[in-house]
């Protein structure tokens, strides 16, 4: 009788502490829901592009139809070393362009024309700002402008956290968090935090992922350096001290008694 009594209270356990593990809502987990109702009202969010701020790193290169006039706008080519080799032994490697650093007055020092202000221009902005000036001395000129330093890191629950170098000019939030290998189950999707330095202060924002008018948030597209954390939520934070394996030992607990149960008829 004491057995079948301790047995009894063993199962009443076993299913609060299942009841406890299995009561994730799908609202808490299922990102932009509601999206299909809300399209027609959603204002067109679309990025004009990265602009460029102090610090940043440009590759800028000139080409026009006779390539030896635009030569003096372009940066000379560097060889980079191998792996394993060094310059002074003259083995070179693969070669790179050289990059312009916007200075913390937001301008360039560019071949010929001098100082540029580039400065929250975008790169398609720039390019059409220096073929302009450059029209003055060569015919036809095709200025291309690249941001090189554009790097998000990501952190928290998510299952790859690190830093990320970004090649193209347009990165979403989803797209940071598909780099990281998205939000583990224990990550807050509605209080995704994003921490941005704009005019040399920081600012941040905090965006639910479940909602669909994220979308239209100013902080959806990342700029370079952005940080984005995912908090872990409250039933991780509670159960920080506790193995994340409990459900399986539940299950194995639970198989247990019933043998024991089986046995005791």
């Amino acid at each position: 009788m004491k057995i079948g009594v301790s047995i009894r209270n063993i199962l009443s356990i076993i299913l609060v502490c299942s009841f406890l593990t299995s009561c994730v809502s799908r609202k808490e987990v299922v990102y932009f829901q509601g999206l299909e109702r809300a399209d027609q009202q959603l204002s067109e969010n679309i990025s004009k592009g990265l602009k460029i701020k102090p610090n940043d790193l440009l590759t800028i290169t000139v080409s026009a139809p006779e390539q030896a006039a635009a030569m003096p706008f372009n940066l000379p080519v560097v060889g980079m070393p191998q792996s394993g080799s060094t310059m002074d032994l003259g083995v070179t490697g693969r070669q790179q362009l050289q990059t312009y650093l916007v200075n913390n007055d937001g301008t360039i020092r560019f071949p010929v024309l001098g100082s540029i202000k580039a400065i929250d221009l975008n790169r398609k902005e720039l390019a059409d700002l220096l073929s302009d000036k450059i029209s003055d001395y060569v015919q036809d000129p095709i200025v291309n402008v690249r941001i090189v330093n554009f790097q998000v890191s990501v952190l928290g629950e998510v299952n790859r956290p690190g830093t990320f170098e970004i090649r193209d000019e347009y990165l979403s939030l989803p797209k940071a968090l598909g780099l990281a290998g998205d939000l583990t189950i224990y990550g807050k999707r509605k209080n995704v935090l994003v921490v941005r330095e704009q005019n040399g202060q920081k600012t941040h924002a905090y965006l639910d992922l479940t909602d669909p008018y994220v979308l239209e948030s100013p902080f959806y597209y990342l700029q370079q350096n952005d940080v984005v954390y995912v908090e872990p939520n409250g039933a991780q934070v509670q159960s920080a001290s506790y193995n994340r394996n409990a459900s399986v030992y539940i299950s194995i607990a639970s198989v247990l008694v019933s043998l024991a149960v089986l046995l005791t008829r």
